[in-house]
């Protein structure tokens, strides 16, 4: 089982995470949603398209923009599509 944790509380749990540049991908429904808070950043990767962001919000603390997603990815990165990965401040274990 794969954990994503900050702050002491569980973010997301899963055994069907797509690993991608040494970030684990979860599926959405093994993300808290009560802990995302969506954000208006977002990022383009030239192989795996147009990214969006979550901030997360914990005990009422805010980590800007500490997990995204691809909500179309290209079709090289297909295999990410409705997953949440995190950043690194983010205590992926598993």
């Amino acid at each position: 089982m794969v954990t994503a944790k900050w702050n002491d509380v569980v973010l997301a749990e899963s055994e069907n995470t797509v690993i991608v540049e040494g970030n684990h991908y979860f599926p959405r429904d093994a993300v808290w949603s009560k802990y995302l808070l969506h954000s208006d950043t977002s990022s383009h990767c030239p192989w795996k398209g147009d990214a969006s962001y979550h901030s997360l919000i914990v005990d009422g603390e805010t980590n800007p923009d500490a997990a995204w997603y691809y909500p179309t990815p290209k079709e090289a990165a297909a295999e990410i599509k409705d997953r949440i990965a995190f950043r690194n401040d983010v205590e992926v274990s598993g």
